[in-house]
């Protein structure tokens, strides 16, 4: 029995993949492990390309895209291992990470689940990501800028303090390592998900089974969005900072967490800002004397964001079952 089981879910990143199996076989030492790759229905030749080099993967088919977490869960069924690791695509190891995590979980039984900080492709640290629930939930909501919004936010929704500096409330489904053990207790990751939010919600679940940590001495480089060319061109501004996607998950994530009235507030805190957006628009053409409609592109997109998560308003609101997919 290997030591560890490592899952990644392709979609259609047959060269990725490839790059991230290379740094793993590179730098790990120590333990034992196996790869579960589930193919999210690439529809194309993923799986020879990759077998070709690496025959010993396993190789699942899902038969259709289900998103992110049906496929780790579905690999998670077919692990062999105590400790399991998801990884996405878009990943590379710089140093014997995996097997600094295995010591950790074998060492620390009070500890559920760790991760690994970050690093850009450039090896820089990856700044501003989430680690508690707090910053994640204060980043949902449009306020101006400047210190007495931030105040307010935080005294809403504080965040925790924590004896040891590692401890945080979850972890990056991007690497992931827990045991079986835990899940078994926890359950796996909800499949009402389908892509983003499933390992913030997770993360509430395992951390009930013990600490969660992300180990600051152990790093991993992640590209973010390999997959997605919609992602990649996303420009980010203050009233549009998440995809649709992304925001309907996290808004699942809301509703499961906190309750109907949490998610309610923020639906309708979405629905105020789209005059109030606009109006604040024309106001800045007024005072600049520009024409009066131009430039609005940024607020039309913002009403038909809005738009998207209220499709999805009474499944959310009466928390019902499904596969939240834009």
């Amino acid at each position: 029995m290997p030591d560890l089981s490592i899952i990644i879910v392709n979609y259609k990143t047959p060269q990725l993949i490839l790059n991230c199996l290379a740094s793993i076989y590179a730098y790990t030492e120590g333990i034992t492990f196996e790869i579960l790759v589930v193919d999210n229905q690439s529809g194309d030749n993923s799986q020879a390309i990759i077998q070709t080099v690496y025959p010993a993967i396993r190789w699942f088919q899902m038969g259709y895209n289900s998103g992110f977490a049906r496929a780790n869960n579905f690999g998670i069924r077919q692990a062999q291992a105590p400790l399991l690791l998801l990884l996405n695509s878009d990943t590379l190891l710089v140093d014997n990470a995996l097997a600094s995590a295995v010591r950790v979980l074998q060492n620390q039984p009070d500890v559920a689940a760790v991760s690994a900080v970050q690093l850009k492709a450039d090896r820089q640290l990856r700044p501003n990501l989430y680690t508690t629930f707090g910053q994640m939930r204060r980043a949902f909501y449009i306020l101006p800028g400047g210190e007495a919004a931030e105040r307010l936010l935080n005294r809403l929704m504080p965040d925790p303090h924590f004896a040891d500096p590692n401890q945080v409330e979850w972890l990056s489904g991007a690497f992931l390592m827990t045991r079986q053990s835990v899940i078994d207790k926890a359950g796996m990751m909800d499949e009402c998900f389908f892509m983003y939010g499933e390992d913030v919600e997770w993360g509430y679940r395992l951390g009930k089974q013990g600490r969660l940590l992300l180990l600051r001495d152990v790093q991993f480089i992640h590209l973010e969005y390999g997959s997605s060319e919609d992602n990649q061109q996303h420009v980010v501004t203050h009233i549009n900072r998440f995809k649709s996607q992304v925001q309907v998950s996290q808004l699942l994530w809301v509703r499961k967490q906190y309750g109907m009235s949490a998610y309610l507030v923020l639906i309708f805190h979405y629905i105020l800002m789209i005059p109030v957006v606009f109006v604040w628009k024309l106001a800045v053409n007024i005072r600049d004397r520009q024409l009066l409609f131009g430039g609005l592109e940024n607020q039309r997109a913002f009403a038909k964001q809005v738009g998207v998560f209220l499709q999805f308003f009474w499944k959310t609101v009466f928390n019902r079952p499904g596969f939240y997919k834009v």
